[in-house]
């Protein structure tokens, strides 16, 4: 097992042409301001929160149509990136101080130098972007559950509400858990984002006004799409503890 994780972000990727408009619509649902640009292509942002530290960065993606994948601040890049190794990832990029990887499904992630991150970023107009959701066809659903479970040793792994659901729940005070969702259908591996909304509705509403377009609706998660086309959730959690509220009585 490797050390354990320090801090969790969580990434929007977006195609490059919709990289502006991305970055509008996630610093007004977040309550953020955008870092300065960065990189090459200056595809990089990070959602800045004053008083805390960040969670949630931005990149501009010239190929395939985004998604979202999870940064792992860590001591030791190097021991993470082999322990994911040895668990079935493949290293996609290494450049030391960052390590790209692909898990047994396809899902890509990074091992990235923890700087110390330890203040967690508050609840907005009753929400938090808490969870990236991998989605998975049901012939990798297991495999990949095993894999995210040994990689994250210290983390809570559980059978979520539903029998298509399993959740990691980081230790107390990182920002961002993991949803493992089993698909009806085979198809390549994606992810997308998470809210936790102490009102749902209310919500939708908000992030309808900024542009978000309504797709479906769930037992306690609502489907909607950014003005980039990309989908996410508004899921009935606690923004708080990230867990769904307590049955009544």
């Amino acid at each position: 097992m490797s050390g354990p994780v320090r801090w969790t972000y969580a990434f929007i990727d977006r195609p490059a042409r919709d990289f502006g408009r991305a970055c509008d619509f996630w610093t007004a649902v977040t309550g953020t301001r955008l870092s300065e640009l960065r990189g090459e292509q200056k595809q990089f942002t990070t959602l800045l929160h004053d008083g805390a530290d960040a969670c949630v960065k931005v990149q501009g993606v010239e190929a395939g149509p985004g998604g979202a994948h999870l940064d792992f601040s860590v001591d030791d890049v190097r021991d993470f990136a082999d322990t994911a190794v040895r668990l079935g990832a493949a290293v996609v990029l290494d450049e030391g101080t960052l390590i790209v990887l692909r898990s047994p499904a396809g899902q890509l992630f990074c091992a990235v130098e923890a700087h110390g991150e330890s203040v967690r970023p508050p609840v907005v107009g009753g929400t938090r972007l808490d969870q990236v959701c991998i989605d998975l066809a049901p012939s990798r659903y297991d495999a990949e559950v095993a894999f995210w479970t040994a990689l994250l040793g210290g983390w809570e792994s559980f059978a979520g509400s539903r029998p298509e659901f399993h959740v990691l729940k980081p230790p107390p005070g990182l920002p961002v858990r993991v949803l493992l969702q089993r698909l009806g259908e085979e198809r390549e591996t994606a992810a997308h984002l998470d809210l936790a909304c102490a009102d749902i509705e209310a919500t939708r509403a908000q992030h309808e006004e900024l542009g978000a377009e309504f797709v479906s609706a769930g037992p306690h998660w609502t489907v909607l799409r950014d003005p980039t086309g990309a989908a996410y959730c508004l899921t009935g959690r606690d923004p708080e503890t990230g867990g769904l509220p307590r049955p009544a009585g």
